[in-house]
């Protein structure tokens, strides 16, 4: 039990299923190689002024062929221009801008792991049995666009905040908790990673560990905390938030999962029928006794 929550056992078993079956998934140590370096320093609030605890990058290698030649990550990739990522600034999608949507989502439906959450999903009556009706339950809860907190037009999306990352009245660093995104902007030279950030139970993470909490700059900005997973395909992140902000109606949903040797806290909020953010929190892990 993690802050009052229990376990929740059936999407435990679903998620670990998810997990054994991302054949996309990169190995720590392999496909990538991570160096955490120092422990990210206190930032006060309103403060764009961080130590920077880490000399290095995060990302230290990333196997650039596999990353380009997986469909599901290049179709992924081809998405991450697409958005105006300051709040407040309307968005226009370009029909090629929608064709990489829809060329996206076909790439990860035809994935046994999105295949696997459909099924699940028809099981408890939240999507519809066809393809087609479930894929455009997918884009209308991922990129349907709407208002951010009060602006007039639609300046915002579950996939824009999640994966890409915005700014809001150029004073903080909203969403942004993917792997890829920060490797190809920490590789382009617009992160600046700062350290990690240590739970409550564990001093310091440990590299092969697929659940980080970092402390990074962008665009002149800095986000103290900043919980992602490293490794995971989107297949997989786009499954497992899907599942958790389905099962709930609440503004904020809080599910406490075991997945391999990771006990994790998958935080998702609700903007209306979209999601509005989602990141995952980790709590322990197996492991922890060597550190």
């Amino acid at each position: 039990m993690a802050g009052g929550l229990f376990l929740n056992h059936e999407l435990s078993k679903l998620f670990n299923q998810l997990w054994d079956a991302d054949v996309n998934r990169f190995r720590p140590g392999r496909e990538y190689t991570i160096s955490l370096q120092g422990r990210a320093g206190f930032i006060p609030q309103g403060s764009h002024m961080a130590r920077d605890n880490a000399a290095q990058p995060l990302f230290l290698q990333v196997d650039e062929e596999r990353l380009q030649g997986t469909k599901t990550f290049a179709a992924f990739i081809s998405l991450l221009d697409n958005y105006e990522t300051a709040t407040g600034e309307p968005e226009v999608v370009t029909a090629e801008e929608e064709a990489e949507n829809h060329r996206f989502l076909d790439a990860i439906l035809d994935t046994a792991v999105m295949k696997l959450t459909h099924q699940y999903l028809v099981g408890k009556n939240w999507a519809r049995p066809s393809v087609k009706d479930f894929k455009a339950q997918l884009y209308h809860i991922w990129f349907q666009l709407y208002p951010r907190e009060g602006h007039r037009g639609p300046d915002s999306c579950g996939f824009e905040h999640v994966f890409v990352g915005e700014t809001r009245r150029g004073q903080e660093v909203l969403g942004f908790h993917n792997w890829v995104q920060f490797y190809l902007q920490e590789k382009r030279g617009n992160v600046d990673y700062k350290g990690y950030v240590a739970r409550q139970s564990k001093t310091r993470p440990d590299s092969e560990d697929q659940v980080l909490s970092l402390q990074f700059g962008w665009k002149g900005l800095v986000k103290p905390v900043g919980s992602t997973f490293i490794g995971v395909s989107p297949e997989f992140e786009f499954a497992v938030y899907t599942v958790a902000f389905l099962q709930s109606g609440e503004k904020v949903s809080r599910v406490l999962v075991r997945v391999e040797e990771y006990e994790l806290l998958l935080v998702v909020y609700r903007h209306g029928r979209h999601i509005g953010s989602a990141y995952p929190v980790l709590i322990s892990s197996d492991n922890e006794d060597l550190y």
